[in-house]
Order: C-alpha cells, then sequence, then structure tokens
C-alpha cells in the first residue's frame, strides 16, 4: 500500500497568512489547534472533530472544499 500523508500535513501546505481563500485560512489557524488530529486521513473522523473543536472553522462546507482538494491530490 502506497504511504499517503495526512489530510494535517496537507493542509499546512496551503498556508497563506496574506491570502483571503477560505482554505489558506482555515490551514492558518488549524496551524494553531494544538489537538488537531495530524495523523489522521478519514473524512469522517475529521469531520466529527471540527463540528466539535474548531471555532476558527466558520463553515463546515471550507473543510468540504480542502478535503476534496486533499483527496485529488492522493489519488494517483
Amino acid at each position: 500500500m502506497a504511504y499517503r500523508e495526512s489530510f494535517y500535513r496537507f493542509l499546512m501546505t496551503q498556508r497563506d497568512p496574506d491570502s483571503t481563500d477560505e482554505v489558506a485560512q482555515f490551514a492558518n489557524d488549524a496551524q494553531h489547534d494544538q489537538t488537531f488530529p495530524k495523523q489522521e486521513q478519514d473524512y469522517e473522523k475529521l469531520s466529527d472533530y471540527l463540528e466539535l473543536n474548531a471555532g476558527y472553522l466558520p463553515s463546515m462546507t471550507i473543510f468540504d472544499r480542502a478535503y476534496e482538494m486533499y483527496r485529488e491530490k492522493m489519488s494517483y
């Protein structure tokens, strides 16, 4: 089985403190989330965590968009 990077690791590649893009802002904020599940790849587990713990995420549609970008990058 090929190695697949975690969602968090992918998300960190989207950081940009000067960007107004919602995914970049999500990445910037997630970087400071000490309890973010950094090794997780599973959509449901990540979604559950974010719904309960990520007050910095204004809409789950931003996570959905970021996760779709992650899936596209991981399907090689």
